[in-house]
């Protein structure tokens, strides 16, 4: 008798080599790490480019579709492609990392801060408004100056501290004549002063991996727009909030953003996608590696279903 998935597929046998694919937009340091961290330890990888996939909505499975693989690993900086793929993988039952929930949750800012408001997680006070009138309601009610981000994006792009109503009118109003119906959903936030960084706490599985120090003279403290890494001891603090904001969010792989004040640390959001090409440089720990073994027993335990 043939034993089969949810699905109706026979499962891989268990002898072969693990077929792992890497959803990727672009194949950055972090993809090539990953890449030559499974090929090392004999697992059958492939880089699965979004921009080339068709994925057949009308299928129960993916017959032909390229995406036969045990596990996929999910490396796409596209939002929308990888929230598609990642919930046909789900329908096909095929195991994924991170989830399409978890990466939906993490790929919305203001998904993410009800989440981790709901999880007691301490974060900025934060606002979403819908209307340029409204935001600048928002605005006032944190405090100038403020700080008003995409509620998608990444990379510290379109952030803009506003230090009163004028200019927050003008940047608002810029936002919602960008078209997409995103711009128009006002996210603002409080502006915490901080010591001229913040932290990124790499999660995988059940272990913050290591942590960095993300320093910069401008006030988006993000490697994308040229912050400089070092190291940073793992606190409990640190352990304890970034293993909770990934809890709460349903995320196993993940780049938990903190924030130091006087209050205590703060998490500012949390990062399915995180890159970890400045984190590299400031720690002996085998990232990638880490996360090629986390796929691996994500494949392990067979998270294999269908529906949605």
């Amino acid at each position: 008798m043939t034993t089969t998935t949810p699905n109706g597929r026979a499962p891989h046998p268990t002898s072969a080599p693990l077929r792992l694919g890497v959803l990727i937009s672009y194949l950055r340091a972090e993809e090539k790490a990953i890449l030559a961290a499974a090929r090392e330890r004999g697992i059958d990888v492939t880089p699965i480019f979004d921009r080339e996939l068709i994925l057949d909505l009308s299928s129960p499975d993916a017959p032909g579709s390229g995406l036969e693989f045990d596990v996929v690993l999910d490396r796409s900086v596209a939002h929308s492609r990888s929230g598609y793929t990642l919930r046909a993988l789900r329908r096909w039952g095929v195991p994924t990392l991170n989830t399409a929930e978890a990466v939906r949750l993490c790929d919305d800012k203001a998904e993410n801060s009800l989440v981790l408001e709901a999880a007691g997680i301490p974060s900025p006070r934060t606002l979403i408004a819908f209307d340029v009138d409204s935001a600048i309601r928002a605005c006032e009610a944190v405090g100038y100056p403020a700080v008003l981000k995409p509620v998608t994006g990444s990379w510290g792009r379109l952030l803009a501290r506003v230090n009163g109503p004028e200019q927050a009118r003008t940047i608002l109003k810029q936002k919602r004549d960008l078209g997409s119906f995103h711009h128009a959903i006002f996210y603002v936030q409080e502006y915490i002063e901080k010591p001229g960084r913040d932290i990124r706490a790499y999660v995988v599985g059940d272990r913050v991996l290591a942590a960095s120090y993300r320093s910069a003279q401008h006030w988006v403290t993000n490697a994308a727009r040229g912050a400089q890494s070092a190291p940073c001891p793992i606190t409990p603090d640190i352990e304890e909030l970034a293993l909770r904001s990934c809890v709460a969010v349903g995320a196993r792989l993940a780049g938990v953003d903190l924030i130091e004040t006087t209050d205590g640390l703060k998490v500012i959001e949390v990062n399915t996608g995180g890159e970890f090409k400045g984190l590299m440089s400031t720690t002996d720990v085998d990232i990638a590696g880490a996360i090629v073994e986390e796929a691996a027993e994500t494949a392990r335990i067979g998270v294999r279903w269908s529906g949605l």
